[in-house]
């Protein structure tokens, strides 16, 4: 993965992601996602607003919104607390897996990877391409059957302190809105072609 060289402002949307080293996998049981997804809330929720997330054998993606708030009002501290708190997030989990597992030596990637999302009609896209990767994948036949993902917080089948009601009350007008533009193949045919580079650039 290339070098990551990004400022966080707040009120912004940002796509993070990372890969097992290698491509290999990151997360081998249950309690490796829920571990990871306690990382989540300790050291990212006081910065950011997760909009969606998922959390794959391989790899993670998370699209976040920078907090308004005056611990992270200004650029420096914003740069520093999610920079911070994904880089403690990555090693608090590495930590736990390499013991859980006798295991030493790099889990991810590299650091983890971000990306601006500047053209806001990008936003609904890329949360469709969280929660539908599992199917992708072929790992489910339905985001529904995918437990480590917040798709069943955004169509109202799980409650979750991991994700922003208002901004699916922002974009649809009911849960089942959403879950419409999730399952229908139309929406995937219509993406912008640079959306479309915008994701092959990121699974090569």
């Amino acid at each position: 993965m290339p070098r990551r060289i990004i400022s966080f402002l707040p009120d912004n949307y940002y796509h993070l992601y990372n890969r097992g080293n290698n491509r290999q996998a990151i997360f081998f049981e249950q309690e490796n996602y829920l571990y990871f997804l306690r990382g989540m809330k300790k050291y990212l929720l006081p910065i950011v607003d997760i909009i969606a997330y998922c959390l794959m054998p391989t790899h993670y993606h998370l699209m976040v919104r920078v907090k308004e708030t005056s611990e992270v009002s200004k650029t420096s501290e914003v740069l520093t607390g999610v920079s911070a708190g994904m880089k403690k997030l990555s090693i608090s989990y590495t930590k736990a897996i390499n013991k859980r597992f006798d295991r030493v030596g790099s889990l991810f990637q590299g650091a983890f990877q971000a990306k601006a999302i500047k053209n806001s009609k990008y936003l609904l896209h890329l949360c469709r391409y969280i929660h539908m990767n599992p199917v992708k994948d072929g790992l489910v036949a339905s985001p529904n059957d995918w437990p480590y993902s917040n798709y069943l917080e955004w169509i109202g089948k799980r409650d979750g302190i991991m994700f922003d009601r208002n901004f699916l009350e922002d974009q649809f007008s009911n849960m089942n809105e959403y879950k419409k533009f999730i399952l229908d193949d139309q929406f995937s045919r219509q993406l912008p072609e640079d959306f479309i580079f915008y994701l092959n650039d990121f699974e090569k």
